[in-house]
């Protein structure tokens, strides 16, 4: 069963996050998503995350899909205008990439080219309209397409809707978006909050895929609260790190805790791993997945 047959069924979905390579040798990121492979249902393909120059996730997802995985290419509007964009979404159908998380991504001067210039042509609610445009065999500018894409998107939202960031959010299901892979949650009980504000407004046909960040210390906490929008590691948490004999051991047992909470709350969970996905299967298997 596909990742779309599977989120589109109801049935919980798992997603993990990949990084392509800084150069061309991709047997690293092989080698990584091997360890997860059959435990989850399709791999997200990061686009130059947090602004650090790295292979194209075109190509990343080309790699894996030849190897058996199923794949989500994440794209930006960053680094592309809407010529760039629509031109490597036709490149990625024609390589049998069904699956996109579309996003504006961080601004170049947190990565590791700070002196280039970011384009945002369009944002991610017009980039899912474009990507909309594609599947109907229509390009931005109202050309036809010889041979439409087929495309099944998705966006991303932090949990912390104010009023501006829920129209925002609806926006983005308007435009086109399947399915939302939220920031990473920390708090079951704030993200159940979430939840209602999502059904409250109408979308429940909507797949929310909750992002999991397994945490190996007290440290890894605190830098995810100072330098990550919209990630809040409660208090009580940092504080049982603090006094772990064992923090990498205690940050498995609450990601599965976490997991386990969240399966009757959303409709799957996206790991997005400190470091590597070595203890990915374990935290799933705890989680009963």
């Amino acid at each position: 069963m596909s990742f779309r047959e599977k989120l589109l069924s109801g049935k919980f979905t798992v997603t993990a996050e990949i990084s392509p390579p800084k150069g061309t040798d991709v047997s690293g990121m092989m080698k990584e998503a091997r360890i997860i492979k059959d435990a989850v249902d399709a791999v997200c393909v990061t686009d130059n995350q947090r602004a650090i120059m790295r292979m194209s996730p075109l190509a990343a997802c080309s790699a894996l899909s030849q190897e058996g995985f199923e794949t989500i290419m994440h794209l930006t509007c960053r680094d592309r205008n809407r010529l760039g964009l629509q031109s490597e979404l036709l490149g990625a159908a024609h390589l049998g990439i069904k699956n996109l998380l579309v996003m504006s991504g961080d601004y170049p001067t947190k990565g590791d080219h700070r002196g280039a210039k970011p384009v945002y042509d369009l944002d991610s609610v017009q980039l899912l309209d474009t990507i909309s445009s594609l599947n109907s065999g229509i390009d931005l500018s109202g050309n036809s397409l010889e041979g439409k894409t087929e495309f099944f998107s998705g966006a991303v939202s932090n949990t912390q809707l104010t009023e501006v960031a829920l129209m925002k959010f609806g926006k983005k299901i308007k435009a086109g978006a399947r399915f939302i892979i939220t920031q990473a949650v920390f708090d079951a009980g704030r993200f159940s909050e979430f939840m209602d504000k999502i059904r409250d407004a109408g979308w429940k046909q909507t797949g929310i895929i909750a992002g999991i960040i397994p945490l190996r210390s007290e440290k890894s906490a605190q830098f995810l609260n100072k330098n990550i929008p919209g990630v809040k590691v409660p208090d009580d948490m940092i504080r049982r790190f603090a006094s772990s004999s064992a923090p990498g051991a205690l940050g498995i047992e609450l990601a599965a805790d976490l997991i386990n909470e969240l399966r009757g709350i959303c409709h799957g969970v996206h790991i997005m791993p400190i470091g590597t996905h070595e203890n990915t299967r374990k935290i799933l298997e705890m989680a009963g997945l």
